[in-house]
């Protein structure tokens, strides 16, 4: 004798019938399975938002900003932006339009870190990193000498 799955059915507290069991548990594995494909079929291309956040940076006068393709060299992202404000507190603001501007755009899991002190901050957006420095900050760590080596600025240089 095979072992079948059954489904049963039990009232709840509203008088409502529902079904329990194995065709259930189906049902939810199903309705994940699509959400995470819709999920998937809807993220935007991570160098559309790279381009967008670099222009949201450049529109908040944001200095030296970098966009530095990451294909290739680093599985964890497509591409990382590298900019510098001119205090904690342009920072601090810069760090905010941008990771609204990322929601806005659909990315789903944006992550903020650094904002309280603002001297740097990272914001991940799964293939999109951003980093936004104070401009010492971005001196003493020179994440663009590791992952950039010839790239150009895209937008506005330091004054």
């Amino acid at each position: 004798m095979r072992d079948q799955a059954l489904s049963a059915t039990r009232t709840t507290r509203t008088g409502k019938k529902a079904e329990t069991g194995s065709a259930t548990a189906r049902a939810s594995a199903t309705k994940a399975a699509k959400a995470e494909t819709a999920t998937k079929a809807m993220s935007p291309d991570p160098f559309e938002l790279a381009r967008l956040v670099a222009q949201q940076l450049d529109e908040d006068k944001a200095e030296n900003i970098l966009n530095i393709p990451l294909t290739g060299k680093s599985p964890m992202a497509d591409a990382m932006i590298v900019a510098s404000g001119r205090s904690a507190r342009h920072v601090a603001a810069l760090a905010d339009h941008v990771s609204r501007k990322l929601k806005e755009a659909g990315a789903s899991q944006v992550r903020v870190e650094g904002l309280p002190n603002a001297d740097w901050v990272l914001i991940d957006a799964g293939d999109v990193i951003v980093h936004i420095f104070r401009p010492e900050v971005r001196e003493f760590y020179n994440l663009e000498r590791i992952w950039a080596g010839e790239t150009p600025a895209t937008a506005r240089a330091a004054h």
